[in-house]
């Protein structure tokens, strides 16, 4: 965690951007020749970020220091969100844990492996203003950020689907609607597409008798990480579904409707314990006024 951070903090494309001229006015003419090359290499940049297709998507979690977390998400919200979506990443939305007061939670798409491992250098490593000018206030806050799942949609039809949501704009204070239940399934092997199969024709009906519709799923992504400056959990296949609620009510009905199915208890249920490495691990997240993701 130490040496990642440190990473972050170092700012290597900053120092040899000055290294270039010792004048103010050479080094603003240097940045700004960068900046264009940004937006040439990240045409991406230019499309609606609704319209955004993110087969390879982040998932998250970072413990705080206590009592920061409304701090952190205020400046994430003003400074971390059109920074990176301006490279070509996708911030689907950004979330508070309701079952841990410490923890921030977030999602990160990318159109393919490929644009991931060419937008994440330029945010953290080239001249990028935003994050050099509020790294060392951000990690002031940060515990722990290494508790990354890389995951990968296994088919188009699973990731999720942008284009109905909106984001607020800079400043809005009000919280977003809806409640995201994140269900994580630990698996002994890479899902395989056997297992996506099963998803698909067993727990997706099974769910929907309940009213449960998933947002979008994913498995770990098989390629290997391809910015390690930033650690992701490796060697740890998961299956990875959301769903949306319009709150912690609708939720627990929801899920009381599907533990009284019959064909949940003697049938699906069964045929998932027997797939999984763990009991499944659910996070309950409320987003934040600017996540994108809401109900």
């Amino acid at each position: 965690m130490k040496s990642r951070r440190n990473f972050l903090q170092l700012g290597f494309g900053g120092a040899a951007l000055a290294a270039l001229t010792d004048t103010q006015a050479l080094a603003a003419a240097s940045t700004a020749l960068f900046r264009n090359h940004l937006a040439e290499d990240f045409a991406l940049a230019a499309v609606d970020q609704h319209e955004r297709h993110c087969s390879i998507v982040e998932l998250r979690q970072y413990t705080l220091q206590p009592g920061t977390r409304e701090r952190f998400i205020a400046l994430f919200e003003r400074e971390f969100i059109e920074s990176q979506e301006e490279l070509g990443i996708t911030v689907i939305g950004q979330f508070r844990d309701l079952d841990d007061a410490n923890r921030f939670v977030w999602l990160r798409g990318f159109a393919d492996m490929a644009a991931r491992g060419k937008a994440l250098p330029a945010f953290y490593t080239a001249p990028a203003p935003a994050w050099k000018a509020h790294r060392e206030e951000a990690n002031s806050m940060i515990v722990d950020s290494d508790n990354v799942l890389l995951l990968q949609a296994p088919k188009p039809g699973a990731q999720f689907a942008l284009s109905q949501h909106n984001r607020a704009p800079r400043g809005t204070g009000e919280n977003a609607h809806g409640l995201l239940v994140a269900t994580i399934y630990y698996l002994d092997a890479p899902a395989d597409a056997e297992f996506v199969d099963f998803f698909e024709r067993e727990l997706m009906p099974a769910l929907a008798a309940g009213g449960i519709v998933p947002a979008a799923y994913f498995a770990s992504a098989t390629g290997a990480n391809n910015f390690p400056r930033l650690p992701v959990r490796e060697n740890e296949p998961v299956f990875v579904w959301f769903a949306l609620h319009a709150d912690q009510a609708e939720y627990q009905r929801r899920a009381a409707a599907l533990n009284d199915s019959l064909r949940w208890r003697e049938s699906v249920a069964p045929a998932l314990r027997h797939r999984l490495k763990t009991p499944p691990q659910t996070l309950r997240l409320t987003p934040t006024p600017r996540s994108l993701l809401h109900e």
